[in-house]
């Protein structure tokens, strides 16, 4: 299955975005690093390009591949393993909306993640068997994911595939040296094993990475100025003056 989502009806892509505009944060979710920013693909990224691919089989389901995508999109942020948040739109996943997400960084291979970071993906393109997102600036990555369900042999087959580079030099040192894209990796490889695991099947995820160009583009170093784990770590820190000094409510103009 090709990362490229399909060229289907107009209807199932998202209007062009040049700023992103948040107009609905769901419960628990944080609008920072999200609102404002622009959409960004693995062309204005820093780091080596990579595609990854994850599948796993569900044999023994007889549901069509429509089916498994309307229940892997209604559990999505319950198949999230720990320490991962994602905050789905109230209205759905559609065209358009933001997905939040919280979740923390490694700091070394193997270790738990540290590093707080609030962000989220906007929604690109969404039909019954396959939805799109694509990252904002000062995401960790720029590029995109899709998640997608096929029928195989009469087996459904789910499977998330990744295009995307390191988004500045920082997170290109944390994804191959802090132990990012193993995280990054394990993450959707617990995904679709808790999806397996929801129609019953104990699922074996096949993962299959290629480098596509392993060059850094150094043009785009400059991306640090817009990185989220960053600007997140800013606001946590600004989080006891915040209650000290509550921004305040604009009045408004006084009744004659």
């Amino acid at each position: 299955m090709s990362v490229t989502p399909p060229n289907r009806d107009a209807g199932h892509w998202a209007k062009p975005i040049r700023k992103i505009k948040v107009t609905d944060v769901p419960a628990g979710a944080v609008n920072l690093n999200v609102d404002g920013q622009a959409v960004v693909s693995p062309l204005q990224g820093f780091g080596t390009l990579w595609q990854k691919t994850y599948q796993v089989r569900l044999p023994g389901v007889t549901l069509s591949a429509a089916e498994v995508m309307r229940i892997w999109r209604e559990n999505f942020p319950r198949l999230q393993p720990a320490g991962n948040h994602f905050f789905p739109p109230a209205a759905g996943i559609e065209p358009g909306r933001v997905i939040f997400i919280d979740t923390t960084l490694p700091v070394f291979p193997g270790l738990p993640g540290l590093i707080p970071i609030a962000a989220g993906v906007v929604v690109i393109y969404e039909d019954d068997e396959c939805f799109t997102v694509m990252t904002p600036a000062g995401f960790p990555e720029c590029g995109w994911n899709t998640f997608s369900v096929q029928v195989e042999e009469g087996v459904p087959v789910a499977q998330v595939q990744s295009l995307a580079r390191a988004a500045d030099p920082i997170y290109e040192f944390g994804l191959y040296v802090m132990g990012g894209a193993q995280k990054q990796e394990g993450t959707w490889q617990a995904v679709l094993t808790a999806l397996a695991a929801h129609f019953g099947v104990a699922g074996q995820v096949q993962m299959h990475r290629t480098c596509l160009d392993p060059r850094l583009q150094w043009a785009e170093a400059g991306n640090v100025w817009h990185n989220a784990a960053l600007r997140t770590i800013l606001y946590v820190l600004a989080t006891p003056l915040r209650r000290l000094f509550p921004p305040r409510l604009k009045s408004g103009p006084r009744q004659p």
